[in-house]
């Protein structure tokens, strides 16, 4: 059979910035084929069509550790230069002319492109993360975002590959529109196809057995949103408010969506919680949360999150490192905004306390640094970032500054922005000098805390919390838990004096009824009964540490506690089982006839067929039980090699102490 020629492109950084001055890339058509073994190997095909813009003698793309390439210019010149890096094409090019470069090239990517192996609850799959990784690893394309090119991508795999097995056939899934779809006996080639130029490290391709049910925005944007088959009851609270979100942000941005559609996808053992591929947030599928889960960890702000950076970071894109606030700030900022509208004010101004919190915490380490620094930290690009445009907002209004942003993304729609580009645009709308607001809040590394914590001030809700104080027992403290501060200020009053916990004060909400139980670790006995029942509580976080204390208080009523929570799994990640099961096998006359099962059961969570954090979990219980046995050294011997950098961390460490 004639080998097919596909290709897939994504941009990160091009060896020689200067060549966007020379050569326009416009676009890009890939056919990307995947091995008959799951084994990692792929090849493709990419067409490039670019316009000279100075006269060159050569043009370069990335390509990191292909196995072979080859490529034709205009169908003339045959070449295959190529250094492991970068694929090179030598010709005496001339301004004013088009081209169209064909690659065709085989690799075996080590980054960018993940393949999951398929095994006992674990989804089989692959998938893509260009950031920070190169899409240039498995497929010819820029490592510079300031080249941006319009992708169509064209997929294409075989029935008989291992990742297809199985009765459901899995599905494909990329940037753009979905427009056709070609199926032959022995293999299916999906047709996607982007509209407008994004850089390359927005490129992006996920492959599993998914689900998917379809909204509409009121522009009549589809928002997919994708499962997995046996999470059908898990659907409805892990996408909770995507629609109103996506209303909110269309009308709060005052530009419409820039896209086709809106995709969401969960996988398994993603290295970041998302990522705002173009048209398609890939996120991590331990956001995949039932009714229980929501209420302590929801995909809400990672979903509000990565549909901001379609405007920004996808839509505009900074044009290097130091000014990737553009990306982070905005996206963390209109994702709070986007959850003010659903959760209210008081919860807006608490997360602004707590990010502020954070870069207080990074100041006192001697780690605060100026915002258009490249080498800054997540927390200032991300928190700090959105404070600045809290600050802004505050000093130049609501209109000037939405005039400013809808303007600023009108102008460098689908093109690469400095931090002037939008502060010179509030500056228009607003008629205000900003130079001396640019200087303090954005070219200073000092943290500007007591300004920020005055702006928190103009709501009353923050200025309760900071009143509230019992790190020294007065008068008012005794009362504070019957009371009707809110449920912040309450946990602030627990975490700094457990002694105020009396049984009245397990009337509280949830959330207060969770911070007792993380902080009251000894259990006073005329307390017992309150305490236990945070069992009933639906909060896994609650149940699983009320759990662990009453068994540690109480070793008389340990069974009967075991029995209350024998069927809770808790997370994705196992919580409540992990837990469950280790004190099982330690509670000494607890079914002695099942604790072979049980050791068998917990043993068997730490192999590869399933995700990192079940893994890590068991690994951490099992260590602490000294009961780590061959199979499982052999497991973290194999977690050494994983692809998630902080799981292949943790497992060495444990390693290495053994």
């Amino acid at each position: 059979m004639k080998r097919i020629l596909f290709l897939l492109c994504f941009c990160g950084n091009i060896l020689l910035a200067q060549q966007t001055e020379y050569v326009d890339f416009k676009t890009a058509k890939a056919h990307i084929l995947f091995g008959d073994a799951f084994d990692g190997e792929l090849n493709g095909a990419i067409s490039y069509k670019f316009e000279v813009l100075k006269d060159t003698d050569s043009i370069f793309i990335d390509a990191k550790g292909f196995q072979s390439v080859k490529y034709s210019l205009d169908r003339k010149l045959e070449d295959s230069t190529y250094n492991g890096n970068q694929i090179i094409v030598k010709y005496p090019f001339k301004s004013n002319t088009s081209h169209e470069l064909l690659i065709a090239w085989e690799t075996k990517p080590q980054k960018a492109i993940y393949f999951v192996k398929k095994g006992k609850n674990q989804h089989e799959q692959i998938w893509t993360q260009g950031q920070g990784k190169y899409t240039s690893n498995w497929m010819p394309s820029f490592d510079d975002m300031n080249e941006k090119v319009e992708f169509d991508l064209n997929i294409i795999y075989r029935e008989g590959n291992e990742i297809f097995s199985g009765n459901q056939p899995s599905i494909v899934i990329s940037n753009g529109k979905l427009v056709n779809k070609e199926i032959a006996p022995n293999s299916t080639v999906w047709h996607y196809d982007m509209q407008q130029p994004i850089p390359s490290y927005l490129v992006a391709l996920a492959i599993g057995k998914y689900n998917k049910k379809v909204e509409y925005s009121k522009s009549g944007i589809p928002l997919e949103m994708y499962y997995y088959p046996e999470d059908s009851l898990k659907f409805e609270p892990t996408y909770r408010y995507t629609k109103q979100m996506f209303d909110f942000l269309e009308e709060e941005i005052g530009v419409p969506y820039p896209w086709q559609n809106y995709k969401m996808v969960p996988v398994k053992d993603f290295l970041y919680a998302g990522m705002e591929n173009t048209s398609l947030n890939i996120y991590s599928d331990s956001f995949v949360v039932d009714s229980i889960g929501f209420v302590d960890k929801n995909f809400v702000n990672i979903n509000a999150h990565e549909l901001a950076h379609q405007w920004f970071g996808d839509m505009v894109t900074a044009t290097h490192g130091t000014h990737h606030w553009l990306q982070e700030g905005f996206a963390t900022y209109y994702a709070l905004l986007a959850e003010k509208d659903i959760f209210g004010e008081n919860y807006y101004y608490w997360r602004l306390y707590e990010y502020a919190e954070e870069l207080l915490a990074q100041d006192k380490t001697g780690q605060s640094t100026s915002l258009l620094d490249p080498k800054s930290s997540s927390t200032t690009f991300y928190k700090k970032g959105c404070w600045v445009l809290h600050i802004l907002r505050e000093k130049v209004g609501d209109k000037a500054f939405r005039d400013a942003v809808k303007n600023y993304l009108e102008k460098h729609q689908f093109k690469n922005v400095e931090t002037n580009d939008f502060i010179s645009e509030v500056e228009k709308s607003s008629g205000e000098d900003l130079s001396e607001f640019t200087n303090k809040w954005l070219n200073k590394k000092e943290l500007l805390y007591n300004e920020m914590i005055e702006s928190l001030k103009k709501s009353k809700f923050i200025q309760e919390y900071l009143m509230v104080d019992c790190e020294m027992k007065t008068s008012k403290c005794k009362d504070y838990l019957s009371s009707w501060i809110s449920d912040e200020a309450k946990s602030k009053v627990i975490s700094q004096n457990r002694e105020l916990v009396k049984s009245e004060s397990f009337k509280n909400s949830i959330k207060v009824r969770q911070s007792i139980a993380q902080y009251l670790n000894e259990i006073p006995l005329k307390m017992k009964e309150d305490y236990e029942s945070l069992l009933n509580d639906k909060s896994y976080i609650t149940i699983e540490t009320a759990l662990f204390n009453l068994w540690r208080n109480f070793p008389k009523d340990r069974t009967k506690y075991l029995n209350q929570t024998k069927d809770i799994i808790g997370f994705n990640n196992k919580n409540m089982r992990t837990l469950w099961l280790t004190l099982a096998l330690i509670t000494e006359d607890y079914e002695p006839e099942n604790k072979r099962e049980y050791f068998e059961e917990l043993t068997d969570y730490t192999s590869p067929k399933y995700g990192f954090e079940v893994r890590q979990n068991t690994f951490q219980y099992l260590n602490q039980i000294n009961a780590c046995n061959d199979d499982c050294k052999a497991n973290l011997k194999q977690a050494t090699t994983h692809h998630n950098w902080r799981f292949k961390k943790f497992a060495k460490s444990l390693l290495e102490s053994k």
